[in-house]
């Protein structure tokens, strides 16, 4: 078997599928986003990348907070919706109940999850129209039926992913094993 060249492009797989909130013009917006990762732990930092020209984008700009949401599988039509359609045009704050947290200005959605609250640390031009907001998470919100043992539970949650370059959604898999164990049946130094 050979590997084949396929093209630089973004087969990073999976990607995750996140809500990130802004205040626009003192409004709630949402905007389904799949480009955001976790960029450190302390202090506690994610990053989303945008292309310039959507409108969740003034709104953080102008408050310097947003939140990201992890929504649950059964909100893949709310989600898909918040992609599909700019808040330019369509209220999208009518599709959830919003609630704020210490920031004051970062809307989040109840019904998601996971709620992590952001502080704008910074935001870079990538050329090209796209824009990355760096954000320090001020606090992360949930309920306690999504936990297990005080952490997130992830078939509680039921979160679901994107698969980018197909343009489809799946369901998060089954267990596989204990991350930072199963490998050290290999050996080591």
């Amino acid at each position: 078997m050979t590997k084949i060249e396929i093209g630089a492009r973004t087969f990073l797989y999976p990607m995750p599928v996140t809500l990130v909130g802004a205040d626009v013009g003192g409004k709630p917006n949402y905007l389904a986003v799949a480009y955001c990762c976790c960029v450190q732990e302390k202090p506690a930092m994610v990053a989303v990348s945008l292309t310039g020209s959507h409108y969740t984008n003034i709104g953080i700009k102008e408050n310097g907070t947003f939140s990201v949401n992890i929504p649950s599988e059964d909100m893949a039509e709310a989600t898909d919706f918040c992609g599909i359609f700019s808040g330019k045009r369509s209220d999208k704050s009518r599709l959830f109940v919003t609630f704020y947290g210490n920031l004051e200005t970062a809307p989040m959605i109840y019904e998601c999850p996971i709620n992590l609250e952001c502080r704008l640390a910074q935001a870079l031009d990538l050329g090209g129209g796209e824009e990355l907001f760096i954000g320090e998470i001020a606090g992360a919100y949930t309920e306690e039926r999504f936990l297990t043992r005080g952490l997130p539970d992830i078939k509680k949650m039921n979160p679901f992913v994107f698969s980018m370059h197909d343009n489809t959604y799946w369901k998060i898999g089954e267990y596989l094993g204990k991350a930072f164990s199963i490998g050290k049946q290999w050996g080591g130094p």
